[in-house]
């Protein structure tokens, strides 16, 4: 991964470990970009519409090819947060539902706004015993959570989500794959989750405005979704009551500039390769948490988890945030912490380099 530095110009300047916040935009990507503009810009509406109607399809059918999803059931959305919420318009009341405490607040909040019936479990070494128990317990019928936390980095076991299936096989699983999405070989269609939703700025290196909502077949039972508009029906004003689920997503037109963005970003990774890339991940993810650990700043939820993100919060103190930053560290302050976040794009040299510099504040 060495090798692919280069395109970023960012790297240049600072020790960049803050793909959680925004992943980070190539040189090829901006010549792409640039290169859908001037087309815009010479060939107005006539480009526009095409673009629109070949290509925003093959945007899809790259999603679906990346996640392992149907195409018929991947929607196209601005972010995660648009999608769960018109998803949840469509859910009802009487459902009991399990989230974290402290996820990500655009996964809760839109639960919590709504009048369902909810249950928390804390988020520690022993996070999939309480999601069980808590499940077991409550009758609960709907987990919603993310597969990696925002703060502190802590990732659900995919293993664990299929035991939950087989426990509980009417339990619907949301799942916010906004700091998953692009860190990992990931197939929707075998994995335990129901709907997975996706913002594309961070690990897809997309930049903003583009997402994804993925749906498996059985979901269209479970939810009535309202949100409807002329684009749901591909265009057609006869096809309003022949709209497929995951068109109710897709009300309006799709700019066409931020999902090709993110089908250049997925075709990117794909040639880099997802399987070298989530090696590179795990060896900069164990490096880290050691180096982390062994200067006593990381939570004990974190240091007691046998595997873990490339998400990581050192304790933080009156300096340590400066310090980072003055050294030339992109960083973000998260949850009373400092918060690192390692992409393929990073090396090791960075994690030394880090470690160095919070030697100097201990």
């Amino acid at each position: 991964m060495e090798q692919t530095r280069k395109n970023f110009p960012v790297l240049s300047q600072y020790v960049y470990a803050n793909t959680a916040a925004a992943g980070l935009l190539n040189d090829n990507l901006l010549e792409w970009r640039q290169e859908h503009d001037l087309d815009f810009l010479i060939g107005g509406s006539t480009m526009k519409t095409k673009a629109m109607m070949e290509y925003i399809p093959k945007v899809r059918e790259t999603v679906a090819s990346f996640c392992g999803s149907k195409t018929e059931n991947t929607a196209l959305v601005p972010n995660f947060s648009i999608g769960l919420n018109m998803l949840l318009e469509g859910l009802p009341k009487n459902h009991n539902v399990l989230l974290l405490k402290n996820d990500y607040p655009s996964v809760n909040w839109p639960f919590t706004s709504r009048g369902f019936r909810i249950f928390y479990v804390d988020i520690d070494e022993h996070l999939e015993d309480r999601i069980f128990n808590t499940i077991k317990e409550n009758n609960i019928s709907v987990l919603a959570l993310s597969v990696v936390q925002w703060v502190n980095g802590i990732k659900i076991a995919p293993d664990f989500l299929q035991l939950l299936k087989e426990e509980f096989p009417d339990l619907i699983i949301i799942a916010d794959g906004t700091q998953f999405s692009g860190t990992t070989v990931f197939d929707f269609e075998s994995s335990a989750i129901d709907v997975l939703g996706t913002s594309g700025y961070k690990w897809l290196l997309a930049g903003y405005g583009n997402g994804f909502m993925l749906f498996k077949d059985h979901m269209m039972d479970q939810f009535s979704v309202k949100t409807i508009g002329f684009n749901s029906s591909d265009i057609d004003l006869n096809g309003r009551d022949q709209v497929r689920f995951a068109k109710f997503f897709e009300p309006g037109h799709l700019d066409t500039f931020n999902f090709g963005s993110l089908k250049f970003s997925l075709d990117y990774l794909e040639g880099l390769g997802m399987h070298a890339i989530e090696a590179q991940l795990n060896t900069l993810s164990q490096k880290a948490k050691t180096a982390f650990a062994d200067l006593g700043l990381l939570e004990d939820a974190v240091v007691k988890r046998p595997s873990h993100s490339t998400i990581f919060k050192i304790k933080d103190d009156a300096d340590r945030f400066n310090k980072l930053t003055d050294e030339g560290v992109v960083c973000s302050q998260r949850g009373g912490g400092v918060r690192l976040s390692f992409h393929f794009y990073n090396t090791e040299k960075d994690v030394e380099t880090i470690v160095k510099i919070l030697k100097t504040t201990i």
